[in-house]
C-alpha cells in the first residue's frame, strides 16, 4: 500500500485580477502559508502558465517547476477541463460553451474543436516537460439534453454517439501514450461520462485505451445519489486522480436530483467546503489506501455558502486529517512464527 499525497489544492477557482491570486509566485505562496504541499494548475490561466510555451520548452517547465518548488510545493496535475468540454458540444450548447474558447474560433464549432484538440496535445507535452504522470480533463458531451428518456431516444442514438466520442478522443489518447501520461476524466454531470455506465460505454469504444483513466470526485457522485464507495471498488484500478470535494443531498416535497432549476443554494443537491457536507471521507480515503492508490488528493474548492478563503484555510488540515500513513507490517505480526514446512504439512494432512 501507499500513502496518498496531499494535500493540495485546484487553482481553478482562485486565480483572479486581485494579489495573491493573479501571480504563480504571489498564489503559490499564499498556498503554501495554508499547508497545501501541491497545486493542480488550470491550462486555460494564463496567469499561471504559458501552456504553449510550456509544450515547446523544456527549460521553461523547469525554470515554473522551480518557482513552484521554491515554495515547497509540487505541481501535482494540470487540468484542461474547459478545453475537453470543447472536444465534443452539442449545438444545442453551442453558444455557452463559446464563453470557454478564444474569440477566433466562437460560433465556429469545427473550429473550437479543433483548436481544443490543440490545447490538449500542448498540455500532454507539458506535462512530459514538468515530469508529471497525470492529467485532469472533461469528456465533453454529444447527448446530454437526452439525460432523461423522454421524448424517447432513437435507436442507435447512444452507440452513434458514444462511436463519435471515442473517434474524437483516440488520437489524443494516442498522444497522451506518447508522452507517458494518464488522461484522467472527470465523471461529471453534464459530460456523457457522467457515471459507471458511461464510463464503460466510453471504454468500449476507445478499445479499453490504458491511457484512459478517471478523476474520481465524489461530490458528483452524490448529487446523482450514486453509491460512492462502490465506484471505488468497481473502478479502483482506472481511478488516478482525486478531488476532495464535499456535496450534501437534502430533498424536500418541491424538489430532487433535477434542482427545479433552482440557483445552486436553494437546489436540494449544493457542493459544499470540506467537511460541511455528507461525504464519507473516511471511508474514501480508507478504501483508496486499501486499493493502492498512487496519487494526490487535491481540494477543490465549491460552496454557495462558505467563502473560498475560508474554504481554502479549512482545506489543508481536512485533507491532513484524512490521510492514512499505510501500515508495512501486520497488527497480528506479534503472534507469528517462522516458516516451518512440516508444520504446514502436518496441518494440512500431508505426509
Amino acid at each position: 500500500m501507499k500513502t496518498i499525497k496531499g494535500p493540495g489544492i485546484f487553482l481553478a477557482q482562485f486565480a483572479g485580477d486581485t494579489p495573491p491570486f493573479n501571480t504563480l509566485d504571489s498564489i503559490c505562496k499564499w498556498a503554501a502559508n495554508l499547508g497545501y504541499k501541491g497545486i493542480q494548475i488550470p491550462t486555460w490561466e494564463s496567469r499561471l502558465i504559458d501552456i504553449k510555451l510550456a509544450a515547446e520548452s523544456k527549460t521553461y517547465c523547469d525554470n515554473l517547476s522551480g518557482t513552484v518548488a521554491s515554495y515547497g510545493l509540487e505541481i501535482t496535475e494540470l487540468s484542461t477541463h474547459l478545453q475537453g468540454q470543447l472536444i465534443a458540444v452539442n449545438p444545442a450548447y453551442d453558444s455557452m460553451f463559446d464563453t470557454f474558447a478564444p474569440d477566433e474560433v466562437k460560433g465556429n464549432p469545427n473550429a473550437r474543436t479543433k483548436w481544443a484538440k490543440e490545447q490538449l496535445l500542448l498540455t500532454a507535452k507539458a506535462s512530459k516537460h514538468l515530469g508529471l504522470k497525470t492529467s485532469a480533463t472533461f469528456s465533453g458531451a454529444l447527448i446530454w439534453q437526452t439525460v432523461y428518456p423522454w421524448p424517447q431516444r432513437p435507436e442507435g442514438l447512444v452507440e452513434t454517439a458514444f462511436a463519435e466520442l471515442g473517434r474524437r478522443w483516440s488520437p489524443i489518447l494516442d498522444a497522451y501514450d506518447e508522452t507517458g501520461i494518464d488522461l484522467c476524466y472527470e465523471i461529471h454531470p453534464g459530460e456523457d461520462l457522467h457515471d459507471g455506465h458511461t464510463w464503460e460505454l466510453f471504454l468500449e469504444h476507445v478499445k479499453h485505451h490504458q491511457r484512459a483513466n478517471i478523476l474520481y470526485d465524489p461530490s458528483h457522485f452524490l448529487l446523482q445519489q450514486m453509491n460512492y464507495l462502490q465506484f471505488i471498488d468497481l473502478y479502483h484500478d482506472r481511478i488516478k486522480m482525486f478531488h476532495v470535494k464535499d456535496a450534501e443531498f437534502n430533498p424536500t416535497g418541491k424538489s430532487g436530483i433535477y434542482g427545479g432549476y433552482q440557483k445552486w443554494i436553494d437546489r436540494a443537491g449544493r457542493f459544499r467546503s470540506l467537511g460541511d457536507g455528507q461525504i464519507d471521507f473516511k471511508s474514501i480515503f480508507s478504501k483508496l489506501a486499501q486499493y493502492d492508490y498512487n496519487g494526490w488528493a487535491v481540494m477543490e474548492w465549491e460552496c454557495c455558502i462558505k467563502s473560498p478563503n475560508q474554504g481554502a484555510r479549512e482545506g489543508a488540515p481536512f485533507i491532513n486529517k484524512h490521510i492514512i500513513e499505510v501500515t508495512d507490517k501486520a497488527f497480528d505480526d506479534f503472534a507469528g512464527g517462522t516458516i516451518n514446512q512440516q508444520q504446514i504439512n502436518q496441518i494440512i494432512g500431508l505426509k
